[in-house]
């Protein structure tokens, strides 16, 4: 990785997500709904997409993923914590929030990015992106109590 731009396959953080869902005991069609890191750079929303789809497999294409920071944007130290709770909020309110303003993704963003409006649907599990300079990822998962 480079100290400020992520590996361009995504690798790191593909591998930080199949951690979580490893020490969570969840298969990747379990994951209803991602708060990606989404931070709107070429280059990480490419590499996130990319690790998304290593992390998820066929699953990826059937998960809702949107960025949260597209409303609130980058809290620095405090995203990850906001973005959380956004989860969890999800969760609750079975709404995947919408990633406003996605007017052109790049190509090679492809999947379900929830554009311009929350979606209700059934969220049983959602997962949380937060990965910084360097090669410091986080992966947290919140799972609907039964």
């Amino acid at each position: 990785y480079h100290m400020t731009m992520p590996s361009q396959g995504g690798e790191g953080a593909a591998r930080c997500m199949k951690n979580a869902m490893k020490d969570a005991g969840l298969n990747p069609e379990e994951i209803d709904y991602i708060n990606a890191h989404g931070t709107s750079t070429p280059a990480g929303d490419v590499a996130e997409t990319m690790a998304i789809k290593q992390a998820l497999g066929d699953s990826a294409a059937k998960t809702a993923v949107s960025s949260t920071k597209s409303m609130i944007g980058h809290l620095l130290g405090a995203a990850g914590g906001v973005e959380a709770v956004f989860s969890i909020l999800s969760i609750r309110d079975q709404v995947a929030p919408p990633t406003i303003n996605l007017d052109n993704p790049d190509e090679a963003c492809d999947l379900d990015y929830v554009p311009h409006t929350a979606r209700q649907m059934p969220i049983n599990v959602a997962m949380s992106n937060s990965f910084g300079f360097g090669g410091t990822n986080g992966t947290v998962i919140f799972k609907k109590l039964s």
